[in-house]
């Protein structure tokens, strides 16, 4: 399993949004949901002063840059890096840096690490901790935003749907 980080992508002032969208556009269509995860231009609510009258306006926290969740491979940096309005990956030459978890946390953005599964529906998983412990079910579902399966269980002579984290269930050879 390879751990996705946070990475800066540097673009043109003012494409910000269409690099988001080009970005999703291009993870769509090449099937990379599982590569990379968001993509992300933040946004932070401040009050204007216009004419004597109060407005709260939506504003980019970082002009002219895109956060993106995505596990660094060729693959990922080929797509995000030829996308229209990208000038590149912050960091050193041509090596991109992820965030650390100090510089995320002002962002108010999520630092959970998003874990990477090896494991598809109709695979049969073995719960490794918490309550269902040494159960043993087939994945119905696969949710990767939450970070959970949904597995059935046999409980009172029943088939039962249980969702449990990624990080709880291993696959079973």
């Amino acid at each position: 399993m390879s751990e996705a980080n946070w990475y800066v992508v540097h673009t043109y002032s003012g494409y910000e949004n269409n690099v988001r969208a080009n970005i999703l556009k291009t993870i769509e269509n090449r099937n990379l949901q599982d590569q990379i995860l968001e993509v992300l231009v933040p946004m932070q609510d401040v009050v204007e002063m216009k004419n004597g009258a109060k407005k709260q306006v939506s504003k980019k926290m970082f002009p002219g840059y895109v956060l993106i969740n995505m596990i660094m491979n060729d693959d990922t940096w080929y797509v995000v890096r030829n996308t229209r309005g990208v000038t590149g990956f912050v960091g050193p030459g041509s090596k991109p840096v992820p965030l650390t978890e100090a510089e995320m946390k002002p962002l108010g953005i999520n630092i959970e690490k998003k874990v990477v599964v090896d494991f598809d529906i109709g695979d049969t998983v073995t719960v490794t901790n918490g309550v269902w412990e040494n159960t043993i079910g087939e994945i119905k579902r696969i949710d990767h935003h939450k970070q959970i399966v949904t597995i059935n269980v046999d409980m009172f002579g029943r088939e039962t749907p249980v969702e449990i984290s990624f990080t709880d269930v291993k696959k079973m050879d």
